[in-house]
């Protein structure tokens, strides 16, 4: 993975220094590094081939990390003679901003005017690339990684206490926001332009749904085409390269379309656990047998999981507590260490399909909403709230009212206790509980008029795809030495599945419907039948079972305490849930808590401390 970072605003003495300093505080520091820097600016790019700065004698640099390609077929050529960012700074000299409207795939980018004190930032339309920015006085500076931006003598910042709630809301900091204070993050499909002190955010790009009728069988044979396309475009040259293989509809997908593509057996690498209910090598195993695929497994110990933590830890330049980060390290290690430097991930198939079992949960709880307002006041939920024995309907009727998107967040951790007995009243009164909410409320509505399925598709595109999986696997992989590509969230793709009906895509309560149907006689039965599971890491089980690893994390929960911004005794409530309740439900916030401390200690941060 490459990196980009600098500034654009007055003189700083000297900006050289100031260029290395943000160097060494990315970890693009132990990649090859190119650099433009003027009077006004400077920026500077890192990593292999994917990503180059360079400079014009104007002023003006450009630079773009990911993978890149070009709807210009001048730019196209540029790009394969000379470099992705000679071909961005030739775009934006002919296009200026509207050059993102020629720029595909994955990629973030920087382009610095110094002469005019201008300058561009974007990432792609699905956000798989981060860059983050802030405004310091009139000084722009921006990067791809936190550390950088913070290392700039402009930037005057330290936790924010919100983004610390955000954090034990979503378990990650959903962008625009990030865990310190001033600091923004770019959203999926955004640009910001700046000019002499002044900035300007818009979405250049936003996936557009639609309901237009089509056969099944057109759809479907759309569908394999393009499943070749994305997966043929996502093969490097030159590059050993294999896939993620979970055992899932997508992981298997991309392991049987890449199969068809070339003659040797695929490598597909696999991750296990020995705990009952997280183990689906069988799966991965029926995939592989099903294509003729080379399967490598990997089981994952309690042991891994306490030498992973303070690696994945110090890789994250926020905190992450998505615990399946794990076995994604562990998998992209594994095919490392196997000589693989390239590998295909299934990631998006089920935001972009409809495969998570929220959906049809909240399609049922839709339903109620849809009932005559008569029949619900004056029949229905007196009756309901009157008579007993009908628990299950109380409590479906008062979901089904809370509107959406809150309502997808009924069961959300901080939702179930009230907040003064999570929090200490001090730090209460410096966050807003709400925001969590209004954060899935714009994006909500930024969707517009569109099926209630589909809307959830779009929300999850952020907060799912972006803010979480996408952050996991990418930060995971760079860590391990593997360029990571994800073919289902090429942009042709995600369009397609917008323009599949929604009753096709969740037909009355069956998930994945279409998706399923049409790749019958393609996917093994086996996996046609399959559950959605995932790389979930049996943390909470694992906390009981082994001692170093309870003994590690209790450790890490009394530092916890010493921080102060929560109750005490909620953490006490917490572990006594924890050994004897539900082990893995009350594990997830544990982790939380954790890799929070964790991080905490690896980057030496305070909370209320600048940087």
């Amino acid at each position: 993975m490459g990196f980009i970072f600098g500034w654009v605003g007055p003189q700083i003495e000297p900006n050289n220094r100031v260029l290395d300093d943000m160097i060494a505080q990315a970890a693009a520091a132990k990649q090859p590094v190119v650099r433009a820097e003027s009077a006004h600016g400077a920026l500077a790019s890192a990593g292999k081939e994917h990503s180059h700065a360079t400079t014009q004698a104007n002023g003006t640099s450009a630079a773009i990390e990911g993978h890149p390609s070009w709807s210009d077929p001048s730019l196209t050529r540029l790009a394969a003679a000379e470099g992705p960012a000679h071909a961005l700074l030739q775009g934006y000299r002919e296009h200026g901003p509207a050059v993102l409207d020629l720029v595909h795939g994955d990629f973030a980018l920087a382009v610095v005017d110094s002469e005019h004190n201008r300058a561009l930032l974007a990432v792609d339309r699905l956000g798989i690339r981060p860059l983050a920015w802030t405004l310091a006085g009139d000084t722009l500076v921006f990067g791809s990684q936190l550390s950088s931006i913070l290392a700039h003598p402009t930037v005057k910042s330290g936790i924010d206490p919100q983004g610390l709630f955000n954090y034990l809301y979503f378990h990650m900091v959903p962008s625009p926001g990030t865990l310190f204070r001033g600091l923004h993050k770019l959203q999926p499909g955004e640009c910001l332009e700046y000019h002499e002190g002044r900035i300007e955010r818009r979405f250049y790009w936003q996936l557009e749904f639609s309901e237009e009728p089509a056969s099944f069988n057109t759809l479907s044979d759309e569908l394999h085409r393009r499943l070749r396309q994305v997966v043929r475009g996502n093969l490097p040259e030159g590059e050993p390269s294999g896939t993620f293989l979970s055992g899932g509809l997508d992981s298997s997908t991309v392991t049987g379309v890449l199969q068809q593509l070339q003659s040797e057996p695929v490598d597909a690498f696999a991750i296990g656990f020995d705990a009952e209910g997280f183990d689906e090598m069988e799966y991965a195993r029926a995939t592989a047998d099903h294509f003729g695929a080379r399967l490598h497994e990997y089981y994952v110990t309690p042991q891994d999981v306490m030498e992973a933590i303070p690696l994945a830890a110090r890789a994250y330049d926020e905190p992450f507590g998505n615990a399946s980060a794990i076995p994604a390290y562990y998998c992209a290690k594994h095919a490392r260490e196997q000589g693989k430097s390239v590998l295909l991930a299934g990631d998006g198939g089920d935001e972009i399909f409809a495969g998570n079992a929220r959906y049809a949960k909240q399609k049922l709880f839709d339903l109620y909403g849809r009932l005559p307002p008569l029949l619900r006041s004056l029949l229905i939920e007196p009756l309901a709230f009157h008579l007993p024995g009908l628990g299950k309907v109380r409590s479906y009727i008062e979901q089904a009212k809370v509107p959406m998107p809150e309502r997808m967040e009924t069961y959300n951790f901080l939702h179930r206790f009230a907040l003064d007995e999570i929090f200490d009243p001090a730090y209460l009164q410096q966050v807003d509980g709400e925001m969590p909410l209004e954060l899935l409320r714009q994006r909500w509505y930024q969707c517009g008029e569109a099926p209630l399925v589909k809307r959830m598709l779009f929300l999850d595109h952020k907060f799912t795809l972006a803010d979480n999986d996408l952050r996991k696997v990418n930060r995971m992989c760079e860590l391990a030495g593997i360029d990571v590509r994800y073919p289902l969230l090429q942009e042709e793709m995600v369009e397609f599945a917008a323009r599949v009906p929604a009753e096709l895509l969740l037909k009355g309560q069956q998930l994945r419907y279409f998706y399923r149907r049409a790749m019958r006689g393609f996917l093994a039965q086996k996996t046609l039948e399959k559950h959605k599971h995932g790389f979930g890491l049996p943390f909470g089980l694992w906390m009981k079972e082994y001692p170093p690893l309870k003994a590690f994390a209790h450790e890490r929960l009394e530092q916890v305490k010493a921080r102060g911004f929560l109750n005490n005794h909620f953490i006490d409530r917490l572990i006594q849930a924890h050994e004897t309740g539900h082990a893995t439900y009350y594990g997830v916030f544990i982790w939380v808590l954790v890799m929070l401390e964790e991080w905490l200690q690896a980057h030496g941060q305070e909370l209320g401390q600048s940087s």
